[in-house]
């Protein structure tokens, strides 16, 4: 299964002095993918799993001198290890503080070091790291779920995806059937989301949607909810999961900014606001905030009282909502389904920049604005094929934007100065971010 992460792998390997860290949620497939990366780029390979082995963590502990540490790896494991051509990957890095600060070391030995490293939960670790965090010494490299393309690639329909991409840039419409048949994989990605093993548990069951084990859905919800305990005190990790689980509530209201009291009606910001960091920074959550001027750049102008949450997937999203996928198929819940396509673009827009805004004017509100070559346009997110929208039209009376985005299931198109992109399509405008 590819993954663009892929070609930034190949990038860092053509100059490894700094270590490389991935960061991601749980199960996104960071051991996966950089296990197969060391296979498959190098001839020796060692792999180290820091939550496993106790043995080669307590190393760490008493040293964090390279040389010192390659020695005595070599002692315990009995092998020699040839730093030229070898690997390293230390995994579940995020149990050992000090295996984190060693990489500092390493990067500034004169050694050929080639070292990867993934943990779960290493957002929330760096965030409250206690040491002196090994700035400027290690690539930082995130992964996300499964994005609608790479989905795509996953179900091998690569002519489809360069058939979207042509339309796209030519503004000119599909033909009908496969416009179509694009809207089908899109609603089938609604329901699976963009997961690693629900992908290949769809692709093991001949693409048919209602042969899916979803309890694999359920079960990666359970590990996301276990590491709340596991890593967090008692009192935070109840806190944790009470604003994991408020979001599909959160996110139905029709004023869908962030609101404390949905989580606990005596809940307050300075007794959750730790928690909702600790969410964010481990990736289970994205954040949309409130822009309060439609201007570059976006982000200084940030309200931080006022803010939209997301799940990082949206196949996460139906299943916490108890949503039966029949129901996104057959088209009977057209409110709820606004509400996964909202998140859906949220998942495909942040992970370019790692952030989203929205803004509000008057009694209109415009579900995000995007910066495109140092011009903010404003996009308006349909379900449906209904597509009037008073907002997005005081807007442009407003502010005259250079151009306006509408994603719906409307085939491509431009209108009234309004570039209409299919739900599909979206990748497409993340490019251009």
């Amino acid at each position: 299964m590819y993954r663009k992460i892929e070609e930034d792998l190949k990038e860092w390997q053509q100059d490894f002095k700094m270590p490389l860290m991935l960061i991601g949620a749980r199960q996104t497939g960071k051991t996966y993918i950089l296990d197969n990366f060391c296979k498959n780029n190098y001839s020796n390979y060692l792999y180290i799993n820091l939550d496993k082995e106790e043995d080669i963590k307590n190393i760490f502990e008493n040293t964090i001198d390279p040389e010192s540490i390659i020695e005595k790896i070599e002692i315990l494991k009995n092998i020699d290890i040839n730093i030229d051509n070898t690997i390293i990957f230390l995994d579940e890095i995020q149990t050992s503080e000090r295996a984190i600060t060693s990489l500092k070391y390493f990067c500034e030995s004169d050694k050929p070091y080639k070292i990867v490293c993934a943990g779960s939960l290493l957002g929330v670790k760096i965030n409250r790291f206690k040491s002196s965090f090994p700035v400027g010494k290690v690539i930082i490299k995130y992964l996300y779920p499964l994005d609608f393309e790479e989905y795509l690639m996953a179900l091998n329909e690569t002519k489809l995806i360069k058939e979207i991409e042509k339309h796209y840039k030519s503004n000119e419409p599909m033909i009908d059937s496969i416009h179509e048949k694009a809207l089908d994989l899109y609603k089938k990605y609604l329901i699976l989301g963009g997961m690693p093993a629900v992908i290949n548990n769809f692709i093991q069951n001949g693409c048919n949607i209602s042969h899916v084990n979803f309890e694999i859905q359920d079960q990666i919800i359970t590990s996301y909810l276990a590491d709340m305990n596991k890593y967090t005190v008692n009192s935070e990790s109840i806190k944790n999961s009470k604003i994991y689980n408020s979001i599909p509530k959160e996110l139905a209201r029709v004023n869908n900014t962030f609101k404390y009291s949905i989580v606990d009606k005596d809940a307050r910001q300075i007794r959750y606001e730790s928690s909702l960091d600790w969410l964010l920074a481990s990736n289970m959550l994205l954040k949309c905030d409130l822009t309060t001027k439609n201007e570059s750049p976006l982000k200084a102008y940030v309200n931080s009282s006022k803010f939209k949450l997301y799940l990082s997937d949206v196949g996460l999203l139906r299943a916490l909502s108890n949503l039966d996928y029949r129901e996104i198929l057959l088209d009977k819940n057209e409110m709820y389904k606004g509400v996964l396509t909202e998140n859906y673009i949220a998942c495909e827009l942040y992970p370019k920049n790692k952030e989203l805004y929205f803004y509000n004017f008057n009694k209109y509100e415009i579900d995000f604005l995007i910066n495109i070559m140092g011009d903010i346009i404003p996009i308006e997110v349909k379900s449906g094929r209904r597509t009037t929208s008073k907002s997005l039209n005081e807007y442009i009376k407003k502010y005259h934007p250079k151009y306006s985005i509408r994603i719906s299931t409307k085939n491509f198109g431009i209108e009234r100065n309004i570039k209409s992109v299919p739900l599909y399509a979206v990748f497409c405008l993340k490019k251009e971010l």
